[in-house]
């Protein structure tokens, strides 16, 4: 018998601005609409609800019809695929109609609607979230046995792992995030084995598609068990050969740097720390279609920066870039990060004009002039623009006399 109640609980989310209209729209009350995924789940498991999604056996043209008659504003977002975003009160609720896959190909399905709740139910990935429940009353509708599943914090795949897996690949990366987010890693379960035969398949998913999944779940509190059995048993091996069981000992040292800090953990920086020093923050950031901000950002955790002072890697790395270093152990130490965290980074107070107008000949020399005055102003402590002039003052003479 399952420990969860066989009602959803109360929460904050149930009583958001606009939801109680919404539900009747869509027909609640007659049992044509109901909460299902994330909301459900989260709520069972008392941990705070972000997104909402509701399904429903009205097709997505009368979905439309009928937010609009409640007078919220319908947004298409994924009609092909039967899904209408409802705006309320500047919140989102997905809904989407009941479907049956008609075709898959690992990639992609091509569904049809449908108004049978457990042919609905069949089509989800995981048993914890295939769970339904009436906006109402808050009685939960449970078809494969999700609700035990999630008492016992099981991962499991409705039906077949195998073919649930032929159906979407991703499916891979998500057992293993959903694993390290909600429940007990199990490597001699089926569905752990069917993962780890299936991970070849990774390859025909689309780079972004395994980068998104990639950093949700290593933004997760503590993914390091497992990474390190994904590791140990090859399955990131189809995207991210380079990463070893010393990358997983370098991720759970900088979660114990984390927690000293109190910083919140952060995809990029995680994956930063798994990947040996000798692999190009380039390379990987291409292989992954990461955004060029997120490349550029990679690419200075891990390219060589000289600084004296905390705040003078500030300066040249910005905060973020500062804290990410530390943090990965590749300078100064975690109590640092206190100097920088809220220090304002201040701007060089002189430019090649200033020196211009204090007697240097412009020129090639006016760009050298200035690295030099911003090394010695950086190592100086940053002092404010009175001293720098007075600095800049001393070397121009020196540069002038240089020149005579």
């Amino acid at each position: 018998m399952s420990a969860l109640p066989a009602h959803l609980p109360p929460a904050d989310w149930r009583g958001r601005e606009g939801l109680d209209a919404l539900c009747t729209a869509l027909g609640a009350d007659a049992g044509e609409a109901r909460f299902v995924g994330g909301a459900v789940r989260d709520s069972l498991l008392g941990i705070p609800v972000k997104d909402v999604d509701i399904a429903t056996v009205h097709p997505p043209q009368d979905v439309i019809r009928r937010i609009k008659a409640a007078g919220f504003k319908a947004v298409p977002t994924g009609i092909a695929h039967g899904t209408v975003t409802a705006v309320l009160h500047h919140w989102p609720v997905e809904i989407t109609t009941l479907r049956r896959d008609v075709s898959t190909d690992g990639r992609r399905a091509t569904v049809a609607f449908a108004t049978d709740w457990r042919e609905d139910a069949a089509r989800r990935d995981f048993t914890m979230n295939a769970l339904y429940a009436d906006p109402r009353g808050g009685t939960l509708h449970d078809y494969f046995g999700g609700l035990d599943d999630l008492a016992a914090r099981r991962v499991r795949f409705i039906g077949d792992p195998a073919a649930r897996i032929a159906e979407d690949h991703l499916r891979i990366l998500r057992f293993f995030r959903f694993t390290a987010r909600f429940g007990a890693l199990d490597r001699g379960s089926a569905d752990y084995a069917a993962c780890v035969v299936h991970a070849a398949s990774l390859m025909a998913l689309s780079r972004e598609r395994i980068a998104d999944e990639l950093l949700t779940l290593l933004a997760l509190p503590d993914p390091s068990e497992v990474l390190a059995a994904m590791v140990e048993d090859g399955v990131l091996r189809p995207v991210l050969p380079e990463v070893t069981l010393a990358g997983v000992a370098a991720l759970r040292a900088l979660l114990t740097a984390e927690r000293e800090a109190g910083c919140a953990p952060d995809g990029l920086r995680r994956l930063a720390a798994l990947l040996p020093d000798k692999t190009g923050a380039e390379q990987i950031g291409a292989r992954l279609r990461l955004s060029n901000k997120a490349r550029a950002r990679l690419n200075a955790m891990r390219a060589p920066v000289e600084a004296a002072t905390p705040e003078a890697l500030a300066y040249r790395l910005g905060t973020q870039g500062a804290i990410d270093r530390i943090l990965l152990g590749r300078a100064f130490t975690v109590e640092a990060i206190g100097r920088i965290r809220d220090w304002p980074v201040p701007q060089m107070p002189l430019s090649g004009g200033d020196l211009i107008a204090m007697g240097l000949s412009a020129g090639p020399q006016v760009a050298k002039a200035l690295q030099a005055l911003e090394r010695a102003w950086v190592a100086a402590g940053f002092p404010p623009a009175d001293a720098t002039r007075a600095m800049a003052a001393q070397m121009i003479v020196s540069l002038l006399r240089a020149t005579q």
